[in-house]
């Protein structure tokens, strides 16, 4: 059974640079412009992982993996790909149960290596 990654970033291109790393490496994704966009994808459809920018316009990646955790993907691990480096972040992050942090410009092969330790195929 293929794994579903749902990838949720403002930015269109980076996106799908992860979407075709992603799909290239055996995953199905979807992905959303912002958070409220994501929680709409949600909706009962099975999701395995998440990955998710931390600034975003309207809600902040942060506030979307609170929400996730207040919901049915509470079990769902969660990654952040984003440029911030801020430690007060990554620690909010953290205590919400995010199991990995991946800071913008990245390697394919990192985001790889990473999504397979937290959702692996087969």
């Amino acid at each position: 059974m293929s794994k579903q990654v749902l990838i949720v970033d403002d930015s269109g291109s980076f996106r799908m640079v992860v979407k075709v790393a992603l799909e290239r490496a055996g995953y199905q994704t979807c992905d959303a412009a912002h958070a409220l966009e994501a929680q709409a994808l949600l909706d009962g459809r099975r999701i395995d992982l998440v990955i998710c920018d931390v600034n975003m316009p309207g809600m902040s990646g942060v506030e979307f993996v609170r929400l996730l955790r207040d919901s049915a993907y509470k079990h769902t691990p969660v990654m952040m790909l984003t440029t911030d480096s801020q430690q007060k972040h990554r620690d909010e992050a953290t205590a919400l149960g995010v199991r990995a942090w991946i800071t913008k410009p990245f390697q394919p092969s990192q985001l790889i290596d990473a999504v397979s330790k937290l959702c692996p195929l087969g």
